[in-house]
């Protein structure tokens, strides 16, 4: 994979819809890892700006990672937070402080 293209996954839903999505990041939190999801629409875009949040499990060396629902309302808040704070920082970032004089 060159620097330009970006990862993506493909969702399947509850109505067996697939969903194809960006790999905005992999994160840890409470050590365990994450990941965000940007989904996108058919041509490959997202102008709502929502982001889906998964647990990473570890299906071993051969197997590909498996994605787990977040159920618990206190897990859900502490990774957003998290991952919040990673947008943040990205934001930061951006800014050229020579650009502030």
């Amino acid at each position: 994979m060159n620097e330009n293209e970006s990862l993506t996954v493909t969702l399947t839903l509850d109505n067996d819809e697939e969903l194809e999505c960006a790999v905005l990041t992999i994160f840890e939190a409470d050590n365990r890892q994450y990941i965000a999801l940007l989904p996108l629409d058919e041509s490959g875009d997202n102008d709502d700006g929502q982001v889906y949040l998964y647990r990473l499990t570890d299906n071993g060396e051969d197997e590909e990672p498996g994605l787990e629902n977040i159920q618990d309302d206190d897990e859900f808040e502490r990774v957003s937070d998290v991952f919040n704070d990673w947008l943040e920082q990205l934001d930061m970032e951006d800014i050229d402080l020579d650009d502030l004089d």
